[in-house]
């Protein structure tokens, strides 16, 4: 009963011995218990009691009973310490001491700072138990693993309010402790939190603390008189797969799985069981999993989203991963940004979520997304919304500052902090006080994060005490650190303090009764009151203050606000009386509490001598009292205590106070809520509407997803996988790559939709494809993320049409489930086999992915990159197919091969899990020496077909350099040897008496010729019966009598079905393999083993030159398989040449090629067909395709007769038909773009629809300075140099306009967006308006002082903007002619201009070598761009607006980042000045203009150089494109405008030729090889014979200028332009040495005749010498004064020639390594130097038109042969009795060294000729000859001597990307051709006789002078002195005439 009666006392009113014996009763009581909840309960009384005891002794300062507390002190840390809560006994030993006790050491454990804390998410409170002592060091080293919970418990949904959801209950009182055990005991006391403890010791020691202000404030005992305890609710755990009850639960169950790491014995049984049996039931922690994603999502389909929706879902934050909670995260924000008028609750939902993250989940970049997000609705919101939405959104700006201030988030100062400072400096004039003090309290927020300036970190420096306070905020109040707190404060306050005199206006009550009466807003007090500008303490003092409420640390609270060093400042008095008024108001707090608060407002409001006397504070007081004194709905509100605290007010003895008080109660409650409060969530998500119910009542398809995984995981997975890379696109060099799988993961983050992903045939797709949807399912959560669904396209039909449908029910999902599923879950689509569908449709558009009502899905998608056109974007990325824009939601990659590295892991893979007969160290063995090896395995099917047959393919005695391994000989042994295995695994399989009778009569037979039988047959018919779809479905009912049956339904047939390499699902076949399925047709189009013993008649045609053809392989092994006559199953008319074409379809001709190359009884067989096309219209198809396997093939047609042939749409393209005939022949829609037609005769050819890959040109009256399109594609306008501007019909290129006003010349045209205007800028310093159809000038502007060289129209067409030379940029408005803008800053001369995709941009290039940004509203300059080293003549806004390209006089194209304004790329190729620039309609190219008379297409993501497009005019002053993209137009100073028609120039793939100009050949010495190099940096070997380029070698970083083969032809030197020398072998194709020396390009290299050394030649003006045993350099020579263009050892290696720009020839002895002898008479730069065989003549090109041989021994010049341009090359004969010289001229000329004579003259290439080499000639009287072109072609000729007159030459070879070749081609009466086509022809032939006509003069001339340049320079003077003859006579006559009159 005395235990009764004094607990139920209120402790204030007991005496100090009374509360220490209220103690020591519940400290025995613990002793006592044995249960550990009831002891810990009576052990936080036992503290509280003591504390309170310590308080009221120091007042009567009673040494026995200080005694007797210290000596309970040390008892109850016994007792703690026993029970292993070593923080608490720790902090209790402490009190004692303090107190006097004597307390020995051993009491104390060791250990107490490695107690660990565990702090866990709210719902694992009901589920855990204390630890026993004897437990708790076992469980330290758990502790670690959930320190991730450690964050989650101590938040809640609000900052002022505990953690949990059900009404607070008090911590222990005094009120039946045996109730409130069982209350404590219901909530399931937390494990003791280090944290926690740490905090009650503390606290409990400050309480004695002497005050370091004596001056502090004090508040009733009964205020806060005790902390709490957070409330918990019991909820019931549910069985697996039952239904949940409500949200809370869900987030119970969930938080036990997330602490499934916790001991055993820390969980409560219920809880330990539950938890055990669910961590084996990895389906229902699925499905939980799974829930809570589908509650996110379906509060993102909510379109209400109201407070309940919201309370529901914050509920879920603890326990979401990273992904889910960025998810919930973006919602919200996606709802604030897209809303019209601001939702209140969302904005609290997305405060709290801020306040509340988890650490980790929320990334610094998404708070400042946020903040700016919530910078532009606060400058939206301003003027348009209520004063309570402006408060929830400056609230949610407060949070997140918070955040950012924690975490250190820098702002961007410009774009978020000064402005959002200004708005919430503005929100101060508002009326609303509460918006005033939020305002406020943001702003101070705002000043403690950073904001990326130095002056930041200057401002850091000064304020020291400001970073010592504020960055220890957080950890000190968390922790509880109570004076290091206060002293932060402090430290602010006086750095504050220093930095300013803070002078706080306030206003107390003199004449605030007035105030009232005249209605004035009370908030001009609170105006003057806070500080926005400069920190203050009172912000950190309230951060802290809203963690102790959190934590229900309220004692500790109420010692902050009493003793806080800014407890006077206003705005600290504001914040703790709202912080008081939300705990009132807040249901989540007990009654107690609720009604301390109330008594705190009153204490503020009463006690002027602590508080003040501030006025705002006192109204703002009056103001909440007010709100809680309104009757409301919510029971909650203590109305009555708030009542009679106002009554109370209004009868003080004040007058003033008095006077005030019952003013404002006169004027009645403000309606503005304190805080918007969400509902509790077990509440909402207990309705039937709730979130939670909804998900539930949806159909269930999470079982069939998890066995769709289930199937697709399982057994899946190969053993061996080499990890893929890729380039982003098809042009790009393959060292660019980089890991595909990385990249693809990147997609799937990001916001694209569509990734591409293109290959070669076998590149890996597929396998990649499977690999990325193991990764994707592996790594899948239920509920989160997309479902991997992976589709082979050729399986579905239609997939155009609801795919996703269509393959979920292949994998029985049912109706109802694929709608619910459509409505609630994404997808990631992997889509193998685009190609082999046959689709040309854009899947996902058609699919309407991602569009309201569609499917959620991100779609990779896989293609064969050969199948696809220039334009195939179109077919795969999102949006609009019209649109001009590269989609931002698409990307694109291109698998690369294999590298050397990726094929030797393959290899040492490949061994380890299959162990074949071959070693790792056999199979690379055969990769070093077997030809055209390394090319193959780089293709990964092909690498796997190679593993397998290499073995058996190449026989033991057999050289492996002999060997020769090809595609289709690894296919064939590959089939051979699969059905040799099904053979013997269907002999050891059961089977009936039908199958057994069956597998007998084809094992007779021959069971590997039946199964190629079947494959063949098999494979004509998919393409004779499915036109190629590589899926056949076989139903025995549905295709009874059908040509199905005969695969699929006798006994045979299946055996060999299941014995060939094929694949069946359901009732689906197809071939493993792609390439399986077309080498079986392959084989049904030519068998060797058929056509071996089957005599073929020969061709009647005629052919000039040599292929060389060879059996593929000799086959060995069992009998079967070889020498066996088969007999032809197909005939003639039979072949799948004939019925279908095959001209488009890559891959296949790729096979056939090489079948040509193998099998002359196959080429022959298809010169056959092309002879019987020439009589019958049945062959033409297979003509068609003989023709164009043959070219494909690398068969040149010289003086061949193919009068009459029909080979209708053909693709003859770089073909070689020289000299052929070809009159009458059907080539209609035939492909001849860069054929070589040369001589050849076409005469009353059908030539409709032939695609010559050209447009004819315009000429105009003067030099082309600029050039543009209509929008619309109908007009073209020309700026001429003269002034003039000529407009032309694009259609007919018929002139409709001439616009004549400018003086000088028109640098700019350009039409308006609508295309009805035209601007024109000149250098007469004007711009002009003119109407497009009239030609009127409407307008002209004068206001510039220098030449305008730039005009651009703006997007809108409201906007010109002119650049000029007066160093500005000017905007008009194009109607009155005003000029609103003027952007200066240049230095120099502005010389190009152009807006952004938005026209809030401009862009402006300069001669100041700078570009520079502009704001077009400002005008301010925002970026400079520096980089270029001359003037910026171009610039352009990529169509996206995201990118700027400029182009440069100093060669060079910039692509530039727009927002960070760093260059992305740096374009080099052009070799002189880049003139424009543009980006195609699409973006996705840059196209440039140089000076050096080329035009280039240019990759506009990577930079990468893609194609060349050649004039033979000069200079290109202007370039574009067509407004659909397909044509692209240059204008040159030649007075020529050209077009060319890209539409399909990117679409082919020729892998053998070169890209861009060939700088150098060379001949091995064994004559079996050519290489040459180029400037697309690769060197290429090429057969000697054929032309079939062997092999390909890439290394160089820059063009390659010069290759050497060794004197035994093992070796190949090359330099280039990256300064280096490269050794490389030639067998194997890898580079040795890397010689590195040289500062600047290397122009000549050289061997020695004993090939020990390398000499080499370089624009820095030295000559080195390499020893090629160490790469080292043995000596460097000089004496040149400028650039070494080229070096020559001579035959007996005792002198080397070099060839200078400074005029001379040099002779060094290599003995003495000096000059022996300058050669002189030069008179500009030699290029070329040889020495003859015997070693004893040198001759030089030199750009004097001369070619020079030289005595060697006396130095003198023996003959000088003349060349009508500069000669480049000189080359010697192997016998040295020819001379080969190229020169400037575009011809080769052949000399008779003896006489001096010109024996032959090769003409008509289409550029430069950069180089001649002679290979070696068994032939008597026959030569060979080999040229280098810059447009790419290597041609070899035969030179064969002629008694009498000139040599003849004829071509032997020629491989070339170039351009249309036809000179000397007849078209007389050809059929058919459009009037462009004929135009160009015409245009071309005129060309040709203008040049011969113009050369005849100087021709004659030339033997007199000796130079052609002296030449050409002489007829210009002699024709000048007949002009002034001419002139001199007229004027004669007209003055005499005059005298006579």
């Amino acid at each position: 009963m005395v235990f009764g009666c004094i607990a139920s006392s209120p402790r204030g009113t007991l005496s100090p011995q009374q509360v220490l014996n209220l103690a020591k009763i519940y400290l025995d009581n613990a002793c006592r218990t044995n249960d550990p909840d009831i002891a810990m309960v009576l052990c936080h009384d036992t503290e509280v009691s003591l504390s309170h005891a310590k308080k009221n002794v120091k007042h009567t300062r009673n040494q026995s009973l200080t005694e007797g507390i210290a000596g309970a002190y040390i008892d109850l840390g016994k007792l703690l310490e026993s029970r292993g809560h070593f923080n608490r006994a720790q902090a209790s030993f402490k009190k004692a001491e303090k107190l006097g006790g004597n307390v020995r050491e051993s009491n104390r454990t060791a250990k107490l700072s490695q107690a660990s804390s565990f702090v866990l998410v709210e719902p694992l409170q009901n589920t855990l138990r204390p630890i026993e002592s004897s437990r708790a060091e076992s469980l330290r080293p758990e502790c670690s693993r959930v320190e991730s919970l450690q964050a989650a418990s101590s938040r809640a949904p609000s900052s002022c309010a505990p953690s949990l959801h059900a009404p607070s209950s008090r911590a222990p009182s005094s009120h039946a402790p045996s109730s409130r055990v069982e209350s404590l005991r219901a909530e399931s006391i937390r494990i003791e939190d280090s944290r926690a403890e740490e905090s009650v010791a503390s606290t409990l020691e400050q309480e004695e603390e002497p005050q370091q202000n004596s001056e502090v404030s004090t508040i009733p005992e009964h205020i806060f008189e005790e902390n709490i305890y957070p409330p918990t609710i019991a909820l019931k755990l549910p069985e697996p797969t039952q239904r949940l009850d409500n949200t809370p639960q869900l987030v119970q169950c969930l938080s036990l799985l997330k602490a499934s790491q916790l001991p055993d014995h820390t969980l409560e049984p219920t809880a330990l069981k539950w938890t055990q049996t669910i961590g084996k039931d990895t389906q229902e922690q699925e499905r939980l999993h799974a829930m809570a994603m589908d509650v996110i999502r379906a509060f993102q389909e909510d379109d209400i989203k109201d407070p309940k929706a919201v309370a529901e879902v914050l509920s879920l934050a603890p326990v979401l991963d990273k992904d889910a909670f960025q998810d919930l995260f973006r919602e919200f924000c996606s709802g604030i940004d897209s809303s019209g008028q601001l939702n209140i609750h969302q904005l609290e939902g997305l405060a709290q979520l801020i306040q509340n993250a988890d650490p980790g989940h929320l990334n610094s970049d998404d708070l400042v997304k946020i903040l700016g997000l919530l910078n532009t609705r606060l400058a939206d919101t301003q003027q348009q919304q209520s004063s309570q939405h402006m408060h929830q959104l400056t609230l949610a700006v407060s949070h997140i500052l918070d955040a950012m201030a924690d975490t250190k988030t820098d702002l961007d100062r410009e774009k978020l902090h000064e402005p959002l400072s200004s708005y919430l400096n503005a929100l101060k004039q508002s009326s609303d006080p509460f918006l005033v003090y939020q305002a406020a309290y943001a702003s101070q927020a705002l000043l403690c994060v950073p904001d990326q300036e130095t002056t930041w970190q200057a401002a850091m420096r000064r304020t020291g005490k400001w970073i010592q306070g504020v960055s220890g905020l957080v950890r000190m109040a968390k922790g509880l650190d109570f004076v290091k707190f206060i002293q932060g404060l402090e430290n602010i306050q006086e750095t504050s303090s220093k930095e300013s005199n803070v002078i706080f206006v306030s206003t107390t009550y003199d004449g605030v009764s007035s105030l009232v009466a005249e209605e004035q807003n009370f908030t001009e007090p609170l105006k003057e009151a806070v500080c926005m500008e400069r920190k203050r303490e009172w912000y950190p003092a309230l951060r802290g203050a809203d963690i102790l409420i959190r934590d229900g640390e309220l004692t500790t609270f109420r010692k902050l606000v009493c003793e806080a060093p800014c407890r006077y400042d206003p705005a600290f008095q504001w914040g703790v009386c709202q912080r008081l008024g939300e705990m009132a108001t807040n249901p989540k707090w007990d009654a107690a509490t609720r009604r301390s608060a109330i008594a705190f407002l009153g204490e503020i409001y009463m006690n002027d001598q602590m508080w003040g006397q501030e006025a705002s504070v006192k109204q703002w007081i009056l103001s909440i009292l007010m709100r809680l004194s309104t009757p409301s709905e919510d029971a909650s509100q203590d109305t009555k205590v708030a009542s009679t605290l106002l009554q109370e007010l209004e009868t003080v003895e004040d007058v003033e106070k008095k006077a005030l008080s019952r003013a404002w109660r006169e004027r009645g409650a403000t309606s503005y809520p304190l805080k918007v409060a969400l509902p509790e969530p077990i509440s909402s998500s207990s309705s039937p509407s709730s979130l939670l119910n909804r998900v539930q009542d949806e159909p269930d398809f999470e079982k069939n997803i998890r066995l769709l995984r289930k199937q697709r995981t399982k057994g899946k997975r190969k053993p061996i996988y080499i990890p893929l890379y890729a380039k982003s696109s098809l042009h790009v060099a393959d060292k660019t790559r980089y890991p595909l799988m990385d990249k693809v993961k990147e997609f799937l983050r990001s916001d694209q939709r569509v990734f591409l992903l293109l290959g070669d045939s076998g590149a890996g797709k597929s396998a990649f494809s499977r690999e990325l949807e193991l990764d994707l399912w592996k790594s899948y959560k239920t509920g989160a993320g997309g479902i991997p669904l992976f589709i082979h396209l050729p399986t579905i039909d239609q997939p155009e049409h609801d795919m996703i449908a269509k393959q979920l029910k292949k994998a029985d999902f049912t109706e109802s489930q694929i709608q619910a599923m459509r409505q609630s879950r994404k997808f990631v689509l992997i889509c193998d086999g685009y190609d082999e569908s046959q689709q040309t449709h854009n899947l996902y558009i058609t699919n309407r992915l991602n569009q309201p009502g569609g499917w959620n899905a991100r779609m990779v998608i896989c293609c064969r990159g050969e199948y696809l056109g220039p334009n195939y974007r179109d077919q795969f990325q999102p949006g609009d197919r019209n649109q001009q824009m590269e989609s931002p939601l698409f990307q694109e990659a291109v698998i690369t091969p294999f590298s050397m590295k990726e094929i030797q892991e393959y290899i040492k893979n490949y061994v380890s899990v299959n162990q074949p007969a071959w070693s790792a160290e056999d199979y690379q063995k055969a990769l070093n020496h077997i030809p055209n090896l390394k090319g193959l395995m780089a293709n990964p099917f092909l690498a796997t077909l190679s593993m397998h047959v290499l073995p058996r393919l190449v026989n033991s005695g057999q050289p492996l350099s002999g060997a020769r391994v090809t595609r289709i000989a690894l296919h064939e042994h590959f089939i051979k040897q699969w059905l040799k295995r099904s053979k013997k695994r269907l002999s050891d399989k059961d089977m009936t008496p039908q199958a057994k009778e069956a597998f007998e009569k084809l094992s007779t037979e021959g069971f590997a010729s039946s199964g190629i039988k079947y494959l063949k047959k098999l494979a004509v018919a998919i393409y004779k019966e499915q036109g190629g779809h590589p899926v056949v479905e076989y139903s025995p009912l549905a295709d009874q009598g059908s040509w199905k049956n005969a695969f699929f339904n006798t006994a045979e047939a299946l055996l060999l079905q299941e014995a060939c390499p094929l694949t069946k699902s359901g009732d689906q076949y197809q071939f493993v393999h792609r390439s399986l399925l077309e080498y079986g047709l392959v084989r049904a189009v030519f068998d060797p083993q058929a056509k071996r013993n089957k005599p073929v008649s020969e061709a009647t045609l005629v052919r000039q030159g040599t292929v060389s053809s060879t059996m593929s392989v000799d086959t060995h092994g069992d009998k079967e398989d070889v020498a066996t006559v088969v007999e032809q199953e197909l005939e003639e008319d039979d072949s799948p040449l004939v019925w279908k074409s095959f001209v488009n379809e890559p891959s296949l001709l790729q096979f056939l090629a090489e079948r040509v190359q193998q099998e002359p009884a196959f080429e022959k067989q298809l010169l056959a067909y092309i002879e019987q096309s020439k009589t019958d219209l049945k062959w033409h198809t297979a003509a068609a395709n003989s023709i164009t396997i043959l070219v494909r093939a690398g068969v040149q047609f010289i003086g061949t007769d193919l009068q009459g042939v029909g080979i209708p749409g053909a693709d003859l393209s770089y073909g070689v038909f020289d000299s052929v005939q070809l009159q009458g022949a059907n080539m209609k829609n035939v492909n001849l773009r860069g054929a070589w037609l040369r001589q050849a005769d076409l005469s009353k050819a059908h030539m409709a629809g032939v695609q010559l890959g050209e447009l004819p040109y315009l000429t105009v009256e003067s030099v082309v300075e600029s050039c543009a399109y209509s929008p619309d594609g109908e007009l073209f306008a020309v700026g001429l140099g003269s002034g003039d501007i000529d407009v032309y019909s694009a259609s007919s290129w018929r002139r409709i306009q001439g616009l004549q006003g400018h003086g000088k010349a028109v640098q700019r045209v350009v039409f308006s967006p609508k295309g009805d205007w035209i601007a024109s800028g000149s250098r007469d310093c004007t711009v002009r308006l003119w109407h497009a159809m009239t030609g009127e000038c409407r307008r002209v502007i004068t206001d510039h002082t220098e030449a305008v060289y730039c005009v651009t129209y703006s997007p809108q067409g409201d906007q010109v903007a002119s650049a000029s030379g007066d160093k500005t940029v000017k905007v008009w408005d194009p109607v009155t002619g005003d000029c609103h803008l003027v952007l200066c800053g240049h230095e120099r001369g502005v010389l190009s201009v152009a807006y952004a995709p938005k026209g809030d941009q401009i862009v402006s290039g300069s001669a100041d070598f700078t570009v520079r940004l502009w704001n077009v509203q400002t005008g301010e300059c925002t970026l400079v761009f520096k980089g270029h080293m001359d003037a910026i003549r171009g610039v352009a806004f990529s169509p996206r607006g995201d990118q700027v390209a400029s182009a440069s006089y100093d060669k060079t194209v910039r692509l530039w980042n727009v927002k960070t304004g760093d260059c992305r790329h740096t374009l080099e190729g052009h070799g002189d000045k880049v003139n424009s620039i543009v980006y195609s309609p699409k973006g996705d190219q840059v196209l440039t203009g140089s000076q050096d008379g080329s035009v280039r297409v240019w990759d506009a993501q990577s930079g990468a150089w893609r194609y060349a497009l050649a004039g033979e005019g000069k200079a290109f002053s202007c370039a574009t494109y067509s407004p659909k993209g397909d044509k692209v137009v240059c204008g040159s100073s030649d007075k020529i405008v050209r077009f060319w028609d890209v539409s399909v120039q990117a679409s082919r793939h020729f892998s053998s030729a070169h890209s861009e100009g060939v700088l150098n050949v060379k001949c091995s010495p064994q004559g079996n090889l050519i290489a040459s190099c180029s400037g697309d940096r690769t060197i290429r070997l090429w057969d000697a014979e054929t032309g079939i380029c062997r092999r390909i070698l890439n290394g160089h970083e820059g063009s390659v200028c010069k290759v050497a083969f060794s004197p035994q032809g093992h070796q190949i030197a090359s330099g280039g332009h990256d300064n280096n020398v490269l050794v490389w072998d030639v067998e194997t194709g890898a580079c040795q040495l890397v010689l590195t020396g040289h500062t600047d390009q290397i122009h000549g290299v050289a061997y020695s005749p004993e090939g020990d050394q390398i000499v080499s030649s370089s624009k820095d003006k030295t000559v080195r010498i390499w020893d090629v045993m160490t790469g080292e350099c043995c000596r460097t020579l000089t004496g040149h004064t400028d650039d070494v263009r080229n070096v020559a050892y001579s035959p007996d290696g005792t002198l080397i020639a070099t060839g200078s720009e400074d005029f001379s020839v040099r002779l060094w002895d290599v003995g003495t390594m000096e000059t022996c002898r300058v050669l002189g008479k030069h008179y500009m730069w030699v290029n070329d130097v040889a020495f003859s065989p015997p070693g004893d003549q040198l001759a030089t090109a030199c750009f004097d038109g001369m070619a020079r041989l030289w005595n060697v021994k006396n130095g003198e010049c023996d003959r000088m042969l003349s060349h009508h341009d500069m000669v480049v090359s000189v080359a010697y004969s192997p016998k040295g009795d020819l001379l080969a010289t190229s020169s400037m001229h575009k011809q080769v000329r052949i000399w008779d060294v003896r006489t001096g004579q010109c024996r032959a003259v090769i003409q008509h290439f289409q550029e430069r000729v950069t180089s001649v080499a002679w290979t070696p000639s068994e032939e008597e009287g026959t030569h060979f000859l080999v040229t280098g072109c810059m447009d790419g072609s290597v041609v070899k000729w035969r030179v064969m001597e002629e008694t009498e007159g000139p040599y003849r030459v004829v071509l032997c070879w020629r491989a070339s990307k170039g351009s249309l070749v036809d000179a000397g081609a007849s078209f007389d009466n050809v059929r058919g051709l459009t009037t462009l086509d004929t135009q160009l022809l015409e245009q071309r032939r005129l060309v040709a006789w203008k040049h011969e006509a113009r050369m005849v003069l100087p021709r004659l001339l030339f033997p007199v002078v000796g130079h052609m340049e002296v030449a050409m320079m002489t007829l210009g003077v002699l024709a000048l002195l007949v002009l002034i003859l001419v002139l001199l006579k007229v004027f004669h006559v007209v003055f005499h005439g005059y005298i006579g009159q």
